[in-house]
């Protein structure tokens, strides 16, 4: 009879910076409605940071495990779902309460989560066909969800110049009476590289 999975005993050392990871992007989302609540700037900048650790646990991760030769199902649906918090939900956030929260802003902010989250389920299923002989992933297909970080980085310097709320860079145009902040359309242009052809090699 097969012993019932025990989640605690699959982990591997890796799985541990994965999980680093995802609370570190579930801070970010704490940070941003303490922000959206209070008003208190600093709030943007430890979001800001707190994808940074996010990052960094997610590349220590994957080097873990390649050091360690060891890796598992557990651990690939971990850091999927890890960076879906981190480098989809969480730079959708930030936009969000800097002021992309118009009706068109919510839907290219949607529009780019939802992307993000094809773009790692898509690779989830098309590990096999992209990897070399040795079982090593070769390429990305699409740019891979951490690259948002990106666009972290320009809302954290939009914050640092008090270009948030009302003065957002770009302004704001009228569409079908709804509003639309420019700065939004870079969400839309990223959620698209997620989900393109483009090849993308994987170091």
């Amino acid at each position: 009879m097969p012993k019932p999975f025990s989640m605690i005993r699959e982990f591997k050392l890796a799985d541990w910076f994965t999980l680093g990871n995802a609370m570190s992007g579930t801070g970010a989302l704490f940070c941003m409605m303490s922000f959206i609540a209070e008003g208190d700037i600093v709030q943007v900048y430890f979001a800001c940071g707190l994808v940074l650790s996010a990052l960094v646990f997610d590349v220590l991760d994957g080097r873990i495990a390649r050091w360690r030769r060891c890796s598992s199902e557990l651990g690939r649906e971990l850091d999927s779902l890890a960076d879906v918090i981190s480098f989809g939900v969480t730079p959708a956030i930030i936009a969000y309460g800097l002021g992309m929260s118009s009706l068109w802003d919510r839907v290219l902010l949607g529009y780019f989560i939802a992307c993000g989250v094809s773009r790692l389920a898509r690779y989830n299923i098309t590990t096999e066909s992209l990897s070399n002989d040795a079982g090593k992933v070769t390429h990305f297909e699409g740019t891979p969800i951490p690259t948002s970080f990106a666009l972290v980085i320009m809302l954290g310097i939009a914050a640092a110049n008090g270009a948030w709320g009302p003065n957002l860079w770009g302004g704001s145009v009228d569409i079908l009476g709804y509003a639309l902040h420019p700065l939004t359309l870079s969400f839309g242009l990223s959620g698209s590289l997620m989900i393109s052809r483009i090849r993308i090699p994987k170091p």
